[in-house]
């Protein structure tokens, strides 16, 4: 190794600069953000530094010989054997196109998405009530605070949002006015067993189905999971013919 690339040198030990990316390499990424500039670099070197003392000291005062190090290192021993005995089940697995096709036409239902709305309303009891509401908000007190203030409706709390939904979600009378307005109207009382509501189209999506290639990457992913999911359960089938497991409950 060359001195050009070395940032210290602990007790013989070389640290570089290579193990110094590595190091903030390893961090999560917000954390290791603290550190790209040539102060944060410094401070992740003196610490890299204070750990190799940590390690030579350790070693010289003979930790790795207390019993409770040594549980502690079955421990850890056991803890990564498991994750490389699945890591070694999940070699190999891969997805080819065909597969990708095969999923997406036995599945396009999935991918086929019913037109929907995102809509908001004021539910009040009479239909005298909502008119005088709908009187205040043309007035300019806005849809969300006249909610909060007169809906019985529980949506009342975050300004009557009822979130996005999609035909035959919503009683007739409701779903038929919402998907006839255009965004941002807002609809004269209607009237449903609930009472009358005023309805504010937020937002009206189409039917839409997904291609092939708009899902591609997503199906690759689920196809890979499901495979490696099979290839688990087989492999610990396997393994409960060959060890002994009682299951004991309470």
């Amino acid at each position: 190794m060359s001195e050009e690339k070395l940032v210290a040198i602990v007790n013989g030990k070389e640290i570089s600069r290579d193990d110094v990316l590595k190091f903030l390499n390893d961090m999560d990424p917000q954390m290791a953000m603290q550190f790209k500039s040539p102060e944060g670099i410094r401070r992740v070197i003196d610490e890299m530094v204070n750990q190799e003392l940590l390690y030579f000291d350790a070693k010289d005062s003979n930790f790795e010989e207390e019993a409770e190090f040594i549980s502690g290192l079955e421990l850890a021993k056991t803890v990564l054997l498991k994750s490389y005995a699945f890591n070694k089940i999940m070699q190999g697995i891969e997805v080819n196109e065909e597969e990708v096709i095969g999923y997406y036409n036995s599945h396009k239902a999935d991918f086929h998405n019913d037109e929907s709305a995102k809509a908001s309303h004021i539910l009040v009891d009479t239909e005298a009530k909502a008119n005088d509401i709908l009187d205040e908000i043309n007035d300019g007190l806005s849809f969300e605070d006249a909610a909060r203030r007169y809906s019985s409706c529980p949506s009342k709390e975050v300004g009557g949002d009822l979130g996005k939904f999609s035909r035959g979600q919503m009683v007739p009378e409701f779903e038929n006015e919402a998907f006839s307005m255009e965004v941002g109207m807002i609809s004269k009382p209607v009237k449903t067993k609930f009472g009358y509501h005023l309805i504010k189209l937020v937002e009206k999506y189409p039917e839409l189905e997904s291609t092939f290639e708009e899902a591609k990457d997503d199906i690759y992913h689920e196809v890979l999971r499901l495979k490696q999911q099979r290839e688990y359960l087989n492999k610990i089938d396997e393994l409960k013919e060959k060890y002994e497991v009682q299951i004991i409950n309470d």
